[in-house]
């Protein structure tokens, strides 16, 4: 794929200074389609694999416990595996404002490659620890320090992967090519989710206390490796490569670039704090629902509604398949009409759906938990494919992956991952096992409100970049409906930077 935006010194020299800017077809990125199934393919491989953890760590939270602290009492146990998940987010915010800004500094694609063998190594890690019989505490403290190195390395992921895809994506199509990352994501949850059980029914609960537990991590390493050769086969994004050409031409031709990404992560919050602020609200809603599906909900039938391990696992796989297969149709869905309107259904729904979910998981039947497990997974669907496309969106190409970064790490950090833990201690603070239910009913309502001031980003350029088309005469027609097209503003297209390279 080859960005567009050439213009030759006689047309920088032909500009009237009062003349209004016209988008030329060699302006246009017309997508190459090879390039883009590879790298939509290689951030698919590394999201699966950061859930894949994720998933396989929430199964075995009810196993693991007496592994690392045997002397505990179970309901300690249960918080402290709990706190250990919750932990791999504190590490997250530090991880979005490295990787960020490397990131828009020196390539998408090479910070994702080193996130994807960090996190791979990390979780191989947690497979070879000693456990309490063996070290005493120092298992325990070993475990938390591997989950925050985790932490540190996903932080940079899903926000990477995230604006790398964006920037290859045509205009037109980003919602459905973007919500790709999210189906894999809960694929991968769902893998990890199924190793474990059928782990647990091949072995048993004591086989798996005694070493079983280690098998799931341990398969990270060859996944790993298979991930990051898929993921170094691809070439950086073609908007940013466009732009870092461009700010390289711009210091040699005293052309402004991007002056938050020059001051660094605290420059982009200085100049993107509205857009931060309502990424991170977004980020919260969705995520507080998405992790109360995913890494809650075993632990929930189990502890709260008497399911023993295998079952409390089994009965959220098929939601999470069915989920992870809807995806891509929520994402498609808001390239035609709108990103905001597919949020708010996502925001709604689990307003209205969240206390009948609940209810129907507290029948204690299989085909009550399967329906309430659903419900909850409605909004989920609606959410998750969205803010792939929705918020990378909200920033300039320069400052993108470093905005993402923020935004997306500090939200699911102080809201998203910690879900688990919060739910379980309003269970135990309050004795009322729908206390989960109004928690995700505050958020989404919050996050409902966030949505009414988000800058709808379907069909439309990404800020600070020119657009991306599927083909050449898609590029044509723009060009010609250039005057009164409402999907286009000439004026905050990036022409001076662009014809700076030359």
């Amino acid at each position: 794929m080859t960005a567009k935006g050439d213009v030759t010194i006689g047309e920088v020299e032909s500009v009237q200074p009062n003349r209004r800017r016209r988008l030329a077809v060699s302006d246009i990125n017309v997508v190459d389609h090879p390039t883009l199934k590879k790298a939509i393919g290689g951030m698919i491989v590394g999201n699966t694999m950061e859930w894949y953890d994720v998933g396989v760590f929430g199964y075995l939270i009810t196993t693991m416990g007496p592994v690392f602290l045997p002397e505990a009492d179970k309901t300690v146990q249960t918080l402290f595996l709990l706190g250990t998940f919750a932990a791999t987010f504190i590490a997250r915010p530090l991880g979005g404002v490295v990787f960020g800004w490397l990131g828009d500094r020196v390539g998408r694609q090479k910070v994702l490659a080193a996130t994807l063998i960090l996190m791979s190594a990390s979780t191989l890690a947690v497979g070879l620890l000693p456990g309490y019989a063996q070290i005493g505490v120092w298992a325990a403290v070993l475990l938390v320090i591997l989950k925050l190195v985790q932490g540190f390395s996903t932080g940079g992921e899903y926000a990477g992967a995230t604006t790398f895809v964006c920037e290859y994506a045509p205009d037109k199509r980003r919602g459905f090519f973007a919500s790709f990352l999210d189906m894999g994501s809960y694929l991968g949850f769902a893998l990890g989710a199924a190793l474990v059980s059928v782990l647990q029914l091949a072995l048993g609960q004591s086989a798996m206390e005694q070493w079983g537990w280690r098998l799931p991590f341990l398969l990270a390493g060859p996944l790993g490796i298979v991930a990051i050769f898929f993921r170094n086969r691809i070439e950086e994004s073609p908007q940013f490569q466009a732009t870092l050409d461009a700010q390289e031409a711009a210091a040699s031709h005293a052309v402004a670039a991007d002056s938050a990404f020059a001051k660094g992560p605290l420059g982009v919050v200085r100049a993107y704090w509205r857009q931060i602020l309502l990424a991170m609200i977004l980020a919260a809603a969705a995520n507080t629902v998405g992790y109360a599906l995913t890494s809650y909900m075993p632990t929930y039938l189990t502890e709260s509604k008497g399911y023993d391990p295998v079952h409390g696992t089994l009965l959220t796989i098929p939601v999470l398949v069915v989920m992870s297969l809807c995806i891509p149709l929520t994402g498609r869905l808001s390239d035609r009409i709108g990103r905001r309107p597919v949020l708010w259904i996502g925001a709604g729904s689990t307003v209205v759906l969240a206390v009948p979910a609940f209810l129907l998981i507290s029948v204690g039947a299989i085909w009550s938990t399967l329906m309430g497990l659903a419900l909850i997974a409605f909004p989920v669907t609606f959410y998750v494919a969205n803010l792939a496309s929705a918020l990378p969106a909200q920033f300039p190409t320069s400052s993108r992956y470093s905005g993402m970064g923020i935004a997306y790490n500090f939200a699911v950090a102080i809201f998203g991952g910690t879900t688990p833990f919060i739910v379980q201690g309003l269970i135990q603070i309050t004795r009322n096992d729908m206390a989960p239910a109004y928690y995700l009913m505050a958020t989404s309502a919050i996050g409902a409100i966030a949505v009414y001031f988000l800058r709808e980003a379907a069909q439309r350029p990404l800020p600070g970049s020119m657009p991306s088309v599927d083909t050449r005469a898609e590029a044509d027609e723009l060009v010609a409906t250039q005057d009164w097209n409402p999907l286009i503003d000439l004026d905050d297209m990036p022409f001076d930077l662009m014809r700076s390279r030359h």
